[in-house]
């Protein structure tokens, strides 16, 4: 048996459940719950403060240690402070939107690594353009020479992330952002992963663009404009959508009752007469080479 502060244990404790911290406390450099719930039992942090004692969860089994032992086992069976001799502090939790009492994991695997082994830099490209302006047509052609070279790319195209990702999304101011920020976010990890993004979305407003491209490194965000006049775009109308616009039967359509904001510092500007989709896509192609996106 052991006994922690007045509580008898078994010697040997079924393995840890959950632990509840209301907050945290800070006991040396770790941070020790205030109720650590067991199969049969529950510890409480005053109780053991009393003792003057450490307590480390580790195979099973309940123990009183050292300050030093505590730091690192404690700490390494619930996910708080110090995680075993790394001496990096991964403890610290944070509140991000809605979400509160989380941290980032890191992995012995990085974005270093994944580049090394794909033999190229993950970044983003972001498309951004009118409908009907050839957005997707040259994200495509970009992507089929980008596999050609043996380089690998995936394309987040706006009509396709609404089947799913976005599907719970439509086209109000508020949720266009939404629409943006999810995407942005995904294209983030695909260029973490080492993947080439290729991004093809209206993205009319220049805040949310904006947004994408601030949680890149500098550099890794490449906007490409689109540059083709609403009256090209209306008479391509693949998708029969201006017409309806200009029927009333499709309000806040981007270019007819919705604003298109011009990007201010795009990195590459397609205009419609620039050649078809693959000299198009060879211009961007050819950015990437120059800034080195090509090799890892």
């Amino acid at each position: 048996m052991v006994s922690i502060g007045g509580i008898s244990l078994p010697g040997s404790i079924p393995p840890l459940l959950h632990h509840q911290s209301s907050p945290t406390s800070a006991i040396g450099f770790a941070r020790f719950p205030d109720r650590i719930s067991f199969r049969s039992s529950v510890v409480l942090r005053d109780e053991v403060e009393k003792k003057g004692s450490r307590v480390v969860i580790a195979n099973g089994k309940v123990d009183g240690l050292g300050k030093s032992e505590c730091e690192t086992d404690f700490d390494t069976a619930l996910g708080n402070g110090r995680a075993g001799n790394s001496g990096k502090n991964h403890g610290v939790l944070s509140t991000v939107g809605n979400s509160t009492n989380i941290k980032w994991h890191e992995c012995s695997v990085g974005k270093n690594e994944k580049q090394s082994l794909l033999k190229q830099k993950g970044c983003v490209i972001w498309f951004t353009g009118l409908s009907g302006s050839g957005k997707s047509t040259v994200a495509c052609a970009l992507s089929q020479s980008l596999y050609k070279m043996g380089k690998l790319a995936y394309i987040l195209d706006g009509d396709n992330v609404r089947h799913g990702l976005n599907r719970d999304l439509g086209f109000k101011a508020e949720d266009r952002a939404e629409n943006i920020r999810r995407v942005g976010e995904v294209a983030k990890l695909f260029a973490d992963a080492g993947v080439i993004c290729i991004a093809s979305l209206i993205s009319p407003y220049r805040r949310e663009r904006d947004a994408c491209r601030d949680i890149l490194p500098n550099g890794y965000f490449i906007e490409v404009f689109m540059d083709v006049p609403l009256e090209v775009c209306e008479a391509r109308d693949a998708k029969g959508l201006y017409k309806l616009a200009r029927a009333g039967k499709i309000k806040g359509f981007t270019g007819i009752d919705d604003p298109y904001e011009v990007p201010f510092n795009c990195e590459i500007v397609l205009k419609h007469t620039g050649g078809s989709p693959s000299e198009m896509a060879e211009k961007v192609l050819s950015y990437l080479e120059q800034k080195g996106f090509l090799q890892a």
